[in-house]
This record gives C-alpha cells, sequence and structure tokens, in this order.
C-alpha cells in the first residue's frame, strides 16, 4: 500500500485530493493545523518555518497554501509569503528527495491580454498581487528540487470556500457587474485536479510544470449564469466598462489597506482575471495520460441535485 502525504488537507483542494487518494486505496498522511477527512494527522504549520514529520510518506503532495487577494502593503501580504514560500521551503527540505506534487496556480503567468492557448513556457512575473508572486516564488523552489508542479485555474467545486461564494455574494438587487466584454476563460474542475495530482505522484510524471483545466474553455457569461442557476440565485449579467472597473479597484485596494485582515472585495488582479481571455493549453499533461472529465454542468447538475 503507497502511503501519500497530503499538506493541506483540511482545506478545499487537499481534501479532496486527500479522500481520493484513501479511496484508490492509499494509506494517508494529513499534515496540517487540523485533520483532515481521511487518514493520520501530523500537525504541521506551514507559517512557523519548521519542518513537517513527513512520517512513512513515500510521497508527497504539497496543497497548503495561504489563499487570498489581500490589499497591497498589509500584513496578510506578510502572511501569505510566510506559508507560500518560507512553508514551502521547509516541506521540500522535509520531503528529502521524495516524489513531489506541488499544486501552483495559473495566477504566476504575466498578466495582460495576450493569454490565449497558454503554454507552460510561456512568461512568468509581473503578477497583480502577492498570492500569485509567492504561488511563483514556491514553485520556483518546487521545480528547483524537481517536483511536478501543476497550474489549474480557479479552482471550484463542492466544499469551495472562495471562488464561487465571492461570486454569489457580488450579486445585488439581482444584478451582477462582470469587467469588460465576455470572454474565454479556463476554469479547473475540483476533480479534475485531484485526477491530475494522483497520476502525476503516482504515475512517475517527469519534473516539470504543467497547466491543468477542463476539457474546454468557457464563455465567461455563460459560466456565471450556469453558477448562479445552479445556486438558485436569478440575477441578470451586467458589463462595467474596464476603466471604470480599474479605477474602482484602485480605489478600493487604498481603503482596504487600512484593514489588515479583510482581502478588498474589488482588485486589479480580480479585474485583470475576469476581463482577459485567460486559457490554458493542457496538451503536455494530456501527453502523461491525463484527460479531464468534469466539467462545470456536472457541477451545476450535482448542486440542484443537493439544494
Amino acid at each position: 500500500m503507497t502511503t501519500i502525504a497530503v499538506t493541506g488537507a483540511s482545506g478545499f483542494c487537499g481534501g479532496h485530493i486527500a479522500a481520493a487518494a484513501a479511496d484508490r486505496g492509499a494509506e494517508v498522511l494529513c499534515v496540517g493545523r487540523r485533520p483532515g477527512p481521511v487518514g493520520r494527522h501530523l500537525y504541521w504549520d506551514a507559517a512557523t518555518g519548521t519542518p513537517p514529520d513527513l512520517g512513512g510518506a513515500e510521497l508527497v503532495i504539497h496543497c497548503a497554501a495561504a489563499v487570498g487577494d489581500p490589499a497591497p502593503g498589509t500584513a496578510a501580504e506578510a502572511a501569505m509569503r510566510a506559508v507560500n514560500v518560507d512553508g514551502t521551503a521547509q516541506l521540500l527540505d522535509a520531503a528529502a528527495g521524495r516524489p513531489l506534487v506541488f499544486v501552483s496556480s495559473a495566477s504566476v503567468y504575466a498578466p495582460g491580454p495576450a493569454r490565449a492557448h497558454l503554454r507552460e513556457e510561456d512568461p512568468i512575473g509581473g503578477q497583480l498581487n502577492e498570492y500569485g508572486r509567492t504561488k511563483a516564488a514556491g514553485e520556483a523552489l518546487a521545480l528547483a528540487a524537481g517536483a511536478v508542479v501543476l497550474r489549474p485555474r480557479a479552482v471550484y467545486g463542492a466544499g469551495d470556500p472562495h471562488l464561487v461564494p465571492r461570486l454569489l455574494a457580488r450579486v445585488r438587487r439581482g444584478l451582477l457587474l462582470l469587467p469588460g466584454r465576455d470572454v474565454e476563460l479556463s476554469l479547473t474542475a475540483v476533480e479534475n485536479l485531484t485526477d491530475a495530482c494522483l497520476a502525476a505522484a503516482c504515475g512517475d510524471w517527469p519534473p516539470g510544470a504543467y497547466n491543468i483545466a477542463d476539457p474546454a474553455p468557457y464563455r465567461r457569461d455563460d459560466a456565471v449564469r450556469t453558477v448562479l442557476d445552479a445556486h438558485g440565485v436569478h440575477a441578470c449579467v451586467g458589463h462595467l466598462p474596464l476603466p471604470l472597473a480599474r479605477a474602482a479597484a484602485t480605489a478600493v485596494e487604498k481603503l482596504y489597506r487600512l484593514r489588515a485582515h479583510a482581502d478588498p472585495p474589488l482588485t486589479h488582479y480580480a479585474v485583470d482575471q475576469l476581463a482577459h481571455s485567460v486559457m490554458l493549453d493542457v496538451t503536455k499533461a494530456r501527453k502523461q495520460g491525463w484527460a479531464a472529465t468534469r466539467t462545470l454542468s456536472d457541477y451545476a447538475a450535482a448542486v440542484r441535485s443537493a439544494r
């Protein structure tokens, strides 16, 4: 029986990965501050600078991360770096040569309008928030250590504490305003990311970065309407002119610099991610035998059946 250590197993992505690994017959070590959904708990706080105990793990999947979009210059930015960069360095030391999969993010790619069919060798840098910068720094450490790095985009699914809740919270009086005109976007179902993590960990993928996304991109506005409808939220989708959205983001970010522990409801990063096409080319992962099977329609059907 293979023993897999999953960091951040009490979180959204890590919890799905830990549960799936156990379902497939692995012994799972849940590494983090809180127990995961299965297996044995090994306590580790990624922000302390102390390497975790990985027990008898043969493989490691590193999901532990500080997630969010903090205002520039706040304490939340420093806390994010402590987890996503320094914590990753400690984890790599503890892994001591074990095969390791690092869950990164498509947020590492350079921002801007020219992001159709992004490939792994496309430019990294110029990120608009500390999350993107720290994930880029963390994955650089992982790549240098010979890890497999996975880059999903906008992970969604059952138990998602970030993407869908934020979307639903932005509905005001039956209206949801999105920046700019409709565009095509890649999204990643948590089930597709889970399959990729376990395939990479157990299937001897060559070290390097791999994009991970659903079978095809989505039209942004259609995807948003699908999510709203699945959750029983009746709202019209409107478009906010891009210059106005950017100006609003500047004002909101300045205001939230005074609120160290709260993420701004609107940022330049959020505007960039929603207003420009971001489509991931997953050819490299497919060549390893991985294929995405889950779609946004599957998610919507599951949400409706659970209501």
